[in-house]
Order: structure tokens, then C-alpha cells, then sequence
């Protein structure tokens, strides 16, 4: 790992700004690092004019949550017959949840507001708030990454690298991008990104132009173990690039509600929101209910205001965190109360982001202080486990804070700090045994069912490597080698190994997982059928039948798995899938059978 000579002094911030940056001299892979200190004025404008938001407000700005289905002119119509100016948020994303934004005198907007309300077109309207992301100023200092010890990134690797995930960052985009006057960092070079979208300029390209995001995306999935910079937590996940807030640091909750429904409606696993607002928004909590009821993981960063918590950290469900210094203290800036869920490193953060706008091939190091550097710490223990094959929101949660480590006051800490590799650690443990315990037992049933038959089990390993292969992973003692971490790019061969054939699916098409598709009865009827002919192939497709049912068997006692019709029909089709999986291993384990 290259490491920075020296560090230079940051920028000095304007007194409503939320953004810093530390530039280290030096270069990375021939690319040019400016280390001269920026003044971010991040201000915003409205109607050209410059105005400060008092309260987190844009004045004479508000948000319609218009009836789905409503077209463009109808909405334009609906605007006209109160006076404002209204047009669809993002006329290019045509989503179940419309948002019309729009201008009305702000003497006038209260009054228009509570016409709106009444009218049958309308589901909701409410002022237009402002998020910022949520950073606060440093002192220069180098340091290495002590964040990542802290919540025990290596040894969590050797068990898993969030592989097959997709993490959506919300936030000022992410330096993804070698083209369109864009460049990809250098050390974000072996990390994929998916295609995301820009809900400030309307258009495909969310690239990072103003550094914010990428240092957030760094922290989640920077490129790790290829010789330069700094490593990310969940290094093998994939980054969806979102973007709602502008080379000020500043956006609206309409642009903030519309990127969350789209990481969720565009197959991200886990949404980081490092940003937020005083101001409670309708809109993004409707967002955010819309992203978990489809099995997405939503984490926010608590604030900055020393204060109660903001939004939309503080909405029911949403991972709440808040950031900790070296010594396991709240930083000062830390913004506090009941709806904290965790906390996580916040303090002197260090990753990769740009500058000079994402342009002319800036980049620079920043050791950045705010709750919006603790979030992706968060969202990446959040991937890790992911990738592990706990899909379930709730259950995400439920490892992440049973795992952290407690401290007595749950206003600063909520559950305690973070532990990544705590949780995923005893994931896997935990896995393994249940479901060799579940195998077991299942055997044994079977052997005495086909004994009460009049049939002996067949004898040989086939049986016991289809079971494995089903039911807990040819290989899952693997991360006790230190194999897994250091594949490289072989990686998704250890993953294979290490987690049963069920799981397969999550590396490769995590959207199939919510219909366990790969855990169901199909794949072992499919084998029966080719090998029942074939004595030695018969017992390894009676085995694989047995590993099936016996981790269908867990999942059903563990809900942690997202179905996509509910965990109630999740456990009718598990349980339904078993009993066939049961009848098939005993037709094809009993010896006597030709």
C-alpha cells in the first residue's frame, strides 16, 4: 500500500459549509495531485439568486407527491390552477411514486400548500428541504487507517469481501467515470460500478464533482491489495453511483427521495445516505419504506450538529450511526439521541477523492472527520453480510448491533461500535453449524425412514459430497487457511467453496436470491432426473437433495433471508420445497432401489 509523504492544510470552510478536503502531495500512477487548499462556498442558489436555506428551508420551494400515473402536462396543469410553476422532479425517471417540485411566492406558501392537501391529485406536499453531507472540518495529519483495525476489516476478510453486493452511494457521485471529462481514481481502478443516475443534472452521468461521495464510495469498496493508496471494507462489492447533492455539497429532498427509490428499484443490496437534514421530508421517508419493503438496507449518517439526530438517519428502520474517535469516544460533532443505532469511525478518515471537479485528472488524499465518514463503514460490514446470504434488512441490523461493542450510554452509541468483522465472523460460524446439524439430523431421519421401508442407505462419500456441495459449502472451514483473503482475483472461487450450492446465486444474480431459486427442490429434481439411472450419480443427487432441504431447514428458523413475497410465504415455500427435497433423497439413497 503507497503511503502519502506529507499532508497539507485543508481548506478553510465557509460557515454553513459541511465539505473539507486534505491534499497530500506526491502522484499515483502518473496522475496529477493539486495540494493547494480549496474554499468551498456551498451557499445555494434559487431562481440564480444566492440565498441561505435559515432552518435547512429553500423559501418559495416546495415538493407535490402528485397521484401516480399523472403525465407531464397534467402536472403542469395542476400547477397552473394554484399558481406555481410546477414540473416533474426528474421528468426522465418515470417511477410508482411521483414528485413534482415548484416555486410559489414564500409569503403565499403555507395557504398553497394546505390547497394542495385537499386536492384529490395531490398525495402529499411539504416545503422543499435542504441535505447536506454530513463532514466536518479537520486539522492536517497523516494517519494510516486505523479506522479500518478498528472495526477488524483483515480478519473479516478471510471470510468475506461483500462479492456480488451492489452498494448505492447517495451522495455527490462517485468518481467512476474515465470519460465524459471525467476520470476513474486511480484507486478505484479494480473496483466495478454500475450504471447510476444524476438527479441534480438529469442525466446518466453521476460522476463526483466535488469529492465528498468518492471519499464515502472509498470507504465502502475501494480497490484493496493492488499496490497503491487505501483499502476499502467491502473491497469486492460493486458501486452504484448516485447523485443528489452538487459540487456544493448541497441538494434537495426530492432529488434525495427519487435517488433512493432508484439504487432500490435498480438492484442495490444497501443504500448509504452520508448525508441529511434538520427538516423532516414525506417524501424521503416514503422513500425509504419503498427501498426496505424491497429488501434494501438503508444506512444514514446521524449528523453533525452535536444535536438530535437528523433526517432521514432518524426514520424507523434506517441504520442510524454515529462517529467515534480512536479512543472509542463520540466525536464532539456527533449528533446524538434515542435513534442512534450504532457508531462507527468517524474521525480522520482516510480515502482516495478528487479534486479540481473530478477533472483535469485531480485527485488527492482527504482524512476527513463526520458522521458521513462513519455511515459507509456501516453500509460496508452491511454488504459484508449481504454477501454472506443475510438478505433481510432487519436481520442486517439485528447481527450488526448484537455484535458491536457496547457502550453504556445508547444516545451516543446506540447498540455500540461497529465489529465488522465480529459479525461476520460469527455469520459464518453460525451458518456452518446450524446447517451441519440440520444435515445430520436429516440423514438420520431418512436412514430410519428408508429402514422402516425395508431399505438400507447406500454406502459411499457421494452421498455425504452432494449434501456438502447443497447444504453447507464443499470448503467452509477455508477462511482458517487465509486463503480467501488473499486470492486475489480468484476471490469468487473461494467464495464458491465456502457457502453451499443455494447460495450460488448471490455472487452472480443477487436479484434471483429473493426467490431461492437456487435453494429450492428444482436443482436436486433436475439431477435426479439426469442421474437416477446411475447408481453413483443417483447417491450424490440423493445428497445434494438432503443438503437442500437441510439449509431451506435453517433459513426457515432464521428468517434473515428477503423473500420477495413476504416471510410468511418465504416459509410455506421453504417448508413445501423440504418435503419434496425429503422424498427425493429417500427414493434416491435407498440401496434395495435399481
Amino acid at each position: 500500500m503507497m503511503k502519502p509523504r506529507a499532508l497539507l492544510v485543508p481548506s478553510v470552510l465557509a460557515a454553513s459549509c459541511a465539505l473539507a478536503v486534505v491534499a497530500l502531495p506526491g502522484t499515483a500512477r502518473g496522475e496529477r495531485v493539486v495540494a493547494s487548499p480549496r474554499v468551498v462556498d456551498d451557499a445555494p442558489t434559487f431562481g440564480g439568486l444566492e440565498m441561505d436555506p435559515a432552518g435547512g428551508i429553500l423559501p418559495g420551494e416546495i415538493v407535490v407527491d402528485v397521484k401516480d400515473g399523472l403525465s407531464d402536462a397534467e402536472i403542469a396543469k395542476l400547477g397552473a390552477e394554484y399558481g406555481v410553476g410546477l414540473h416533474d422532479n426528474s421528468p426522465d425517471i418515470k417511477d410508482d411514486d411521483n414528485l413534482a417540485v415548484g416555486s410559489v411566492d414564500p409569503s403565499r406558501a403555507s395557504e398553497v400548500m394546505a390547497r394542495l392537501r385537499r386536492d384529490p391529485r395531490v398525495e402529499g406536499v411539504e416545503e422543499n428541504a435542504v441535505a447536506r453531507a454530513y463532514f466536518t472540518p479537520n486539522d492536517p495529519k497523516f494517519a494510516e487507517q486505523w479506522h479500518m483495525a478498528r472495526v477488524g476489516a483483515e480478519q473479516g476478510w478471510e471470510y468475506a469481501c461483500g462479492e456480488g453486493v451492489t452498494v448505492a452511494v447517495v451522495d455527490t457521485g462517485i468518481a467512476c467515470y474515465d470519460d465524459k471529462g471525467f476520470m476513474k481514481g486511480t484507486d478505484l481502478a479494480g473496483t466495478t460500478c454500475v450504471d447510476g443516475y444524476n438527479f441534480v443534472g438529469k442525466n446518466t452521468i453521476a460522476a463526483d464533482d466535488q469529492g465528498h461521495g468518492t471519499h464515502v464510495a472509498g470507504t465502502i469498496a475501494q480497490t484493496t491489495n493492488n499496490g497503491i493508496g487505501v483499502a476499502g471494507l467491502a473491497h469486492c462489492a460493486k458501486l452504484m453511483p448516485v447523485k443528489v447533492l452538487s459540487a456544493r455539497g448541497w441538494g434537495t429532498m426530492a432529488d434525495v427521495a427519487e435517488g433512493i427509490r432508484w439504487a432500490a428499484d435498480h438492484g442495490a443490496q444497501v443504500v448509504n445516505l452520508s448525508l441529511g437534514s434538520s427538516q423532516k421530508s414525506g417524501v424521503v421517508q416514503k422513500a425509504v419504506v419503498h427501498a426496505m419493503a424491497k429488501g434494501v438496507v438503508v444506512v444514514a449518517a446521524a449528523g453533525n450538529s452535536g444535536g438530535s439526530v437528523g433526517y432521514p438517519a432518524a426514520y424507523d428502520g434506517v441504520i442510524a450511526v454515529s462517529a467515534t474517535d480512536k479512543n472509542d469516544a463520540i466525536a464532539w460533532f456527533s449528533s446524538r439521541g434515542p435513534e442512534v443505532t450504532i457508531g462507527a469511525p468517524g474521525v480522520g478518515v482516510t480515502q482516495q477523492t478528487i479534486c479540481e471537479a473530478g477533472k483535469n485528472k485531480c485527485e488527492q488524499w482527504g482524512v476527513f472527520n463526520g458522521t458521513s465518514m462513519a455511515s459507509p463503514h456501516v453500509a460496508g460490514a452491511a454488504a459484508l453480510l449481504v454477501g454472506q446470504g443475510i438478505t433481510d434488512p432487519a436481520s442486517v441490523k439485528k447481527v450488526l448491533t448484537a455484535t458491536a461493542t457496547p457502550k453504556e450510554d445508547r444516545n451516543l452509541f446506540g447498540a455500540g461500535i461497529l465489529e465488522a468483522s465480529k459479525a461476520v465472523i460469527a455469520t459464518h460460524w453460525a451458518h456452518v453449524g446450524a446447517r451441519l446439524l440440520a444435515l445430520l439430523g436429516l440423514f438420520a431421519a431418512v436412514a430410519l425412514r428408508i429402514k422402516k421401508k425395508g431399505g438400507t442407505m447406500e454406502k459411499g462419500a457421494g452421498k455425504w459430497i452432494g449434501a456438502l456441495f447443497a447444504g453447507v459449502g464443499l470448503l467452509p472451514f477455508l477462511p482458517l487457511t487465509g486463503i480467501p483473503a488473499r486470492a486475489g482475483a480468484l476471490r469468487w472461487v473461494a467464495e464458491l467453496a465456502m457457502r453451499p450450492f443455494g447460495e450460488w446465486d448471490l455472487l452472480f444474480a443477487p436479484s434471483l436470491h429473493k426467490w431461492l431459486l437456487f435453494a429450492s427442490a428444482g436443482p436436486a429434481i433436475a439431477l435426479t432426473a439426469l442421474f437416477f439411472g446411475v447408481r453413483r450419480l443417483r447417491t450424490f443427487a440423493g445428497g445434494f437433495a438432503l443438503g437442500s432441504a437441510a439449509l431451506l431447514v435453517t433459513l426457515a428458523a432464521s428468517g434473515e433471508t428477503w423473500f420477495a413475497m413476504g416471510p410468511f410465504a418465504m416459509r410455506v415455500f421453504e417448508l413445501a420445497n423440504v418435503v419434496v427435497l425429503l422424498w427425493l433423497a429417500r427414493m434416491s439413497l435407498d440401496a434395495k432401489r435399481t
